[in-house]
């Protein structure tokens, strides 16, 4: 697919630059349109691009911008050693399936053959770059740099623009990566058109109490004028305390139940005793009841509302979890029944988990509603990719359809190695309809439980490759040469023949492996060939 790639004359970081990056797709928002970024989610990204308001940074923010600006022009000398040319900062744009896509790239050798992105130095981030394994919103970003630009590889560094702080790792482009990418972007604008603002910029709560209650003054005057309190406490307690818990013996649970009735007993007169003294002075008695109304009735509320929060917070998680789980069953249903009688593999979402450990639910929907896209567009691509295959079926099936009784499993294939299993079962079947032919001018041979294969002229042994032999012979060329389409794990794996060399993601073989490859190819044919008829004999 040839591409219309545009380059800007405008300097990154101007008026005229951030004028420019209004009207499209860019790299640095690709992250969070597809629901990975780290730093601005899907829902910030939508309200900003619906509304057309910019993010206000906090002074902090600015001073890493700045810092990271300054780091990127120290270390630029650092990065052209590495790839042996000079970088230049670029701004290009390029339009596909209906988007407008626009990178700025912190370099581009002159020949646009390798792009440079740099961020800047931090230990975790240092340590994923030395084990080439780099978070996945960086990686979006430079499969949409890649994309844009056409460059065959991405230098990634990390640096503070010090020799002592420059790691890097080279990223390479990748065509199920720049789909994917794509399909997200496709999957954004839907959404964005039907984005309510107003929902999303909602304050975050603050909780409430019920009414301000007055200060609680409470004044009492008042003396006991005569009592025993203090013998018939010291009394009481021995009493109690002395009752004996060890039970045995007869006697002793017959003392234990006496002792139960006697405490009871107990409990009642010093309760008449507490109504009694508190009806002398009735303002008293009214006091203690109200506050005892009062604090009664706080509890009941307090106990039930603690429960009610903690049953709501998981219900609303349960619910905001089961909207998202029908919007992506909706999603592929649709799909399904546009495929029919093919079906998309699973799509696993993980809503639970992706928000597991959040307090706010507005960052929670935020998250499940990411998730959600994510898997949209996993779903998406599983599509396209099935799409492809069952047009590549109906080009090159027509006549063998009965040949791929199990294109319901197959049809899931990357798409090179569903070719390859539909090429090579018509060439196997070709091979046998050749082969039952009657020979024209031999005579008719004796009946036999199998017939022969078809007889081919020896091929002369291919010649072994020379040490000094170049490895330039693409694959794609290979397989146009004989008018198949063949994988390279497939050349490898079954043929027995590896690439002499790997460049990015091409492999290259010597020219004088293709007779070998031819050789191999015609062998494997015969043997499927072979087995098929014993399959049939028996």
């Amino acid at each position: 697919m040839t591409l219309n790639r545009i380059t800007h004359d405008v300097q990154q970081g101007t008026g005229a630059w951030l004028r420019l990056r209004e009207g499209f797709d860019t790299a640095s928002e690709a992250p969070a349109a597809l629901g990975v970024g780290k730093y601005v989610t899907r829902t910030q990204l939508l309200r900003r691009k619906f509304t057309g308001v910019a993010e206000e940074h906090s002074p902090a923010t600015l001073g890493k911008f700045a810092a990271g600006h300054e780091a990127e022009a120290r270390a630029r000398p650092l990065a052209e050693d590495a790839v042996g040319g000079d970088l230049y900062p670029v701004t290009m744009s390029v339009d596909i399936a209906g988007l407008r896509l626009l990178a700025s790239l912190d370099g581009l050798t002159l020949d646009g053959t390798i792009a440079w992105e740099t961020k800047l130095w931090n230990e975790e981030l240092a340590a994923a770059v030395r084990a080439g394994t780099l978070p996945e919103h960086y990686t979006v970003q430079m499969d949409q740099e890649l994309l844009v630009s056409g460059a065959t590889r991405c230098l990634f560094s990390c640096t503070d623009g010090t020799p002592e702080r420059f790691v890097s790792c080279w990223y390479e482009p990748d065509p199920s990566r720049f789909d994917a990418l794509v399909d997200g972007w496709l999957r954004f604008h839907p959404d964005l058109q039907a984005f309510d603002p107003a929902a999303a910029a909602e304050p975050a709560p603050v909780g409430k109490t019920p009414d301000t209650l007055p200060a609680l003054r409470i004044e009492v005057t008042g003396a006991v004028t005569a009592s025993n309190l203090a013998e018939f406490k010291a009394t009481a307690l021995g009493a109690i305390r002395a009752v004996n818990r060890t039970l045995k013996t007869d006697q002793d649970f017959a003392d234990a139940e006496k002792a139960v009735k006697w405490c009871a007993d107990v409990e009642s007169r010093l309760k008449a005793a507490k109504e009694h003294a508190l009806s002398q002075t009735a303002d008293i008695d009214a006091l203690f009841k109200a506050l005892d109304d009062i604090g009664a009735e706080a509890r009941t509320v307090r106990l039930d509302l603690d429960k009610l929060v903690a049953r709501r917070k998981t219900e609303v998680k349960e619910e905001a979890i089961a909207t998202a789980r029908r919007a992506l069953d909706a999603h592929i249903a649709a799909l399904n029944a546009e495929l029919a009688p093919m079906r998309l593999p699973t799509v696993v979402a993980d809503f639970a988990g992706a928000i597991k450990g959040m307090k706010s639910f507005a960052s929670m929907q935020d998250k499940i509603d990411g998730t959600l896209a994510v898997a949209k567009i996993a779903a998406d691509a599983d599509a396209r990719g099935m799409r492809n295959n069952l047009a590549t079926f109906k080009a090159q099936a027509a006549g063998f359809e009965f040949l791929f009784a199990d294109l319901c499993q197959i049809v899931h294939k990357a798409a090179d190695d569903f070719a390859a299993v539909v090429q090579a079962r018509i060439a196997a079947q070709q091979a046998a309809q050749q082969a039952a032919q009657p020979a024209p001018v031999a005579p008719t041979p004796a009946p036999s439980a199998v017939a022969p294969l078809v007889a081919v002229p020896a091929q002369p042994a291919a010649p072994s490759p020379r040490a000094d032999e170049p490895a330039t012979l693409k694959l794609v060329t290979i397989c146009e040469r004989l008018g198949v389409t063949m994988t390279a794990a497939f050349v490898a794996d079954t043929l027995g023949i590896k690439p002499a060399r790997v460049e990015g993601a091409a492999k290259l073989y010597r020219e004088s492996d293709f007779g070998r490859i031819c050789a191999a190819l015609q062998q494997h044919i015969e043997q499927v060939y072979a087995a098929q008829r014993e399959q049939v004999a028996a």
